[in-house]
């Protein structure tokens, strides 16, 4: 109910009747009396004029199911959506509701976590109301396990067109899919999957963003940033939530029309902050050295070298004289 006032309120330009949200809702108006004075409690700045209705004027910084709600304009991301004040790692518990049944498209949200997951076995801790910790979980019908691995750049696409559009800052991409503003990270990604031989049973797509961060510790200080840090601003991170899935949804049924990077290459290499610059590549046989090109349509990293061209699939990029982490 809440959920639906608040739509309702955020979609008309002006007042809305209590009578118009009565008869759209089919409840009382001591019901939607109700629901408006819980929504004030809750942060929401609504104002009343009588014969006019209801207004509001302002929200709170909220991560939970009514906020997401009334803010979802997606058409398969969301339909079940999971919000948690405490989790332990939304990818986790992502791929257990996937293993038991979750729909695909079920979106796993937390405002606090204490156990997430990074790259290679990297913890990830998020204190409360600071960053974004969401999953994603996708069940492809048609989709290749050896294509999967490119959903990490699609979703890398669509986290770096929300952040432009919500914030009107200028993300890039560090290959393949942290997001980086002014040289530091401030979104990281780690997709995970559940296969047979021919078949994917599942995939889940994890994506924590730091928005009101003011501080980071001394390790992390020179490599990690936040939307608060670089703009001074603080942004709501539900309405973010909701257009990173968006742009997902949006890239996503680009890239399945061809289960390769074709019609995402153009787009994905112009916010590429590795191209055309000098980058290491650690590989487990032997670093070396190179200019990269931007990648190529399975969304491997092209690398210019003394001894011509390569192709690299996996380990790490550092790009040399841009920013100080590997």
């Amino acid at each position: 109910m809440k959920a639906k006032i608040l739509q309702a309120l955020r979609e008309t330009d002006g007042y809305v009747s209590g009578q118009q949200l009565c008869e759209q809702f089919q409840v009382s108006r001591t019901a939607v009396w109700k629901a408006i004075n819980q929504l004030r409690e809750m942060g929401y700045d609504i104002d009343s004029v009588s014969n006019k209705g209801y207004c509001i004027r302002s929200a709170p910084d909220l991560l939970n199911k009514n906020e997401l709600m009334s803010l979802r304009k997606t058409a398969w991301i969301g339909q079940r959506l999971e919000c948690f004040d405490v989790i332990g790692s939304t990818n986790t518990t992502a791929m257990q509701m996937a293993e038991e049944g979750a729909p695909n498209g079920t979106l796993v949200v937390a405002d606090r976590q204490d156990s997430g997951k990074g790259r290679r076995g990297r913890g990830w801790v998020m204190p409360a109301g600071i960053a974004i910790a969401m999953s994603i979980v996708i069940k492809p019908e048609e989709l290749q396990p050896g294509n999967a691995p490119m959903l990490t750049l699609v979703s890398a696409l669509a986290v770096v067109r929300a952040i432009e559009e919500q914030t009107g800052l200028q993300p890039g991409i560090k290959w393949p899919n942290d997001i980086v503003i002014n040289g530091k990270k401030v979104c990281g990604m780690l997709t995970e999957m559940s296969t047979q031989i021919d078949y994917i049973n599942h995939i889940v797509v994890g994506i924590g963003i730091n928005v009101h961060n003011e501080q980071f510790p001394e390790e992390l200080s020179d490599r990690a940033t936040s939307l608060y840090l670089e703009s001074g601003k603080h942004y709501s991170r539900a309405a973010l939530v909701e257009a990173v899935c968006e742009y997902f949804e949006h890239y996503y049924e680009i890239f399945m029309r061809t289960q390769d990077l074709s019609g995402l290459k153009t787009e994905y290499d112009s916010f590429l902050v590795n191209k055309d610059r000098q980058v290491r590549i650690l590989d487990p046989l032997g670093e070396y050295e190179g200019t990269a090109l931007g990648i190529t349509l399975r969304g491997e990293l092209l690398v210019e070298t003394p001894e011509g061209v390569r192709t690299v699939d996996s380990g790490e990029v550092s790009v040399r004289g841009i920013y100080g982490y590997v």
